[in-house]
């Protein structure tokens, strides 16, 4: 099927071809007939498969139809979003698609003054994109009256309830006259957004391309097992392979958006952060910067997955892994767009394998594991020479010795019966690392950097030294003369097995 055969007026076809679009998307098949009947349409499709267009061209093509009546221009479409980036998008699309039309539209929405956005609604619009916060304060003030709308769009419905703005569509829903055509977008359809669509939609025509919570076919998806503390150094070592020539990089929240882009500006790697806390204006500049490649990474919240819609963006990186399987979903679907191929990796330390499970539940597949990278989780990943793992092997210290700590040059002991290494005031110099041998008393002993390791002390109850207090002089030695009483012998007890490091999984 072409846009040809869906019925579309010539100044729509013109604009559609512009673009370059010839076919049709699935939910753009089956949702524009529908929608130019007038029916209500319940629309359950992911991100990126055109679903703007499925409700754009036939508001645009209706609208059209009929002038305004006299001079006014009452707002006679409402387009419902959760995000400002998507409703400038949104905004974008009619402008786009209505470029030969004599219909005027106007985007609203917080985080920036409102006197601009007031005077551009006296003036009169035909289609009205908002997100609920900025039109409720505007109907509020008397600046928005939605008395003739003929049409309302609640666009990325589930995402409103995540984002808990569910009770401010309620509110805008009571405003709107009972007679109008609704249509209603959902990626995924949980309890509450049933509920919300049944409350709304008269006998709805429901229209679904793709089942809720899969993932598109065009995405290979891939994930890494990685330490937290070791995440930014694969995201590092992914971005310089060279490999990658654009990501969107996603964590759980503000502050960690911040800092991995802070720490790949510091690599040498153009990075920009965008989320809920920055400016309307930074985040549009980041956007810019991201588009025409003056940056290479944008780092985004969940808050931004569904406003982000970058041509030919090659991959997503999930730095941390969302708890809410859907927003996995959302998440990758920024790339893989209309047909197009893309690539989704994720980052997965041990708190976050019960994520990945629920995910591989919720899209009904397996994501492939990457097990040859240098920062793979169970062994430490690169590190310059100077703090390079020692041995596993215990070293053998000064004097004979099985210390479990440093090696005798980088350890002194403090306790009698002689014996470096680990420390301790056993007779026979047997220690082990941290931890006092068997025998009633204790030898201590101070290493290099104010760390403590304990060994075997004698029988009795006698310390067999004394640990000086942290940042004074040690104890002096015995002055000539005094005779040391040594404690009684102890049997030499065996030396402990070499202490394996076992998995941060478990």
């Amino acid at each position: 099927m072409t846009f040809d055969e869906l019925q579309l007026h010539d100044s729509l076809l013109r604009a559609v071809k512009a673009e370059g679009y010839t076919t049709p998307t699935p939910i753009q098949t089956k949702a524009i007939p529908h929608a130019l009947a007038g029916k209500d349409v319940l629309g359950v499709a992911q991100t990126g498969t055109g679903k703007t267009a499925a409700f754009a061209l036939p508001i645009l093509q209706r609208l059209s139809a009929k002038a305004p009546a006299g001079g006014a221009r009452p707002v006679r479409c409402l387009v419902l979003t959760p995000t400002r980036e998507l409703a400038g998008q949104v905004g974008e699309s009619f402008a786009t698609y209505g470029k030969h039309l004599p219909l005027r539209h106007a985007v609203i929405f917080g985080g920036v003054g409102q006197t601009p956005q007031v005077q551009t609604l006296q003036r009169g619009v035909d289609v009205l994109v908002a997100t609920p916060g900025r039109l409720l304060d505007l109907m509020e003030q008397g600046f928005v009256s939605l008395r003739s709308l003929e049409v309302f769009v609640l666009d990325e419905a589930d995402r409103m309830l995540d984002m808990g703005f569910i009770h401010d569509v309620r509110k805008v829903i009571k405003a709107l006259p009972q007679k109008r055509q609704t249509l209603f977008f959902s990626a995924t359809m949980p309890p509450e957004i049933v509920d919300l669509s049944r409350s709304i939609l008269t006998d709805p025509v429901r229209v679904e391309v793709t089942p809720v919570s899969s993932t598109a076919e065009t995405v290979t998806q891939q994930v890494y097992f990685v330490e937290r503390e070791q995440k930014r150094g694969l995201l590092t070592h992914l971005l310089k392979e060279g490999r990658i020539p654009r990501a969107l990089v996603f964590t759980r929240t503000k502050h960690g958006a911040n800092r991995v882009a802070k720490q790949l500006e510091g690599a040498g790697v153009h990075a920009a952060a965008i989320h809920g806390n920055k400016s309307q204006n930074a985040r549009e500049r980041a956007l810019d910067d991201f588009r025409t490649g003056s940056i290479r990474v944008l780092v985004a919240t969940d808050i931004a997955a569904r406003g982000i819609d970058i041509d030919g963006l090659s991959h997503v990186i999930n730095y941390d892994l969302p708890n809410v399987p859907e927003q996995y979903v959302h998440r990758i679907g920024r790339t893989g767009r209309a047909g197009a191929s893309g690539t989704a990796l994720s980052f997965c330390d041990g708190e976050e394998r019960a994520f990945l499970r629920d995910i591989e539940r919720t899209i009904r597949r397996s994501v492939p594991v990457v097990e040859d990278h240098p920062y793979r989780a169970g062994r430490p990943g690169p590190r310059p020479a100077d703090f390079s793992t020692p041995a596993e092997k215990p070293e053998r210290a000064e004097g004979g010795n099985r210390g479990g700590g440093r090696p005798a040059s980088h350890a002194r002991g403090s306790g009698h019966g002689g014996g470096n290494g680990g420390g301790g005031g056993h007779p026979s110099g047997q220690s082990r690392r941290r931890r006092g041998g068997r025998g009633g008393g204790r030898g201590e002993g101070r290493s290099e950097g104010n760390r403590m390791a304990q060994g075997g002390g004698g029988s009795g109850g006698n310390r067999g030294g004394s640990q000086s207090p942290r940042g004074q002089a040690p104890a002096q030695p015995r002055p000539a003369g005094v005779a040391a009483h040594a404690p009684a012998k102890a049997p030499e007890a065996p030396p402990p097995p070499p202490r394996r490091p076992s998995p941060k999984w478990f």
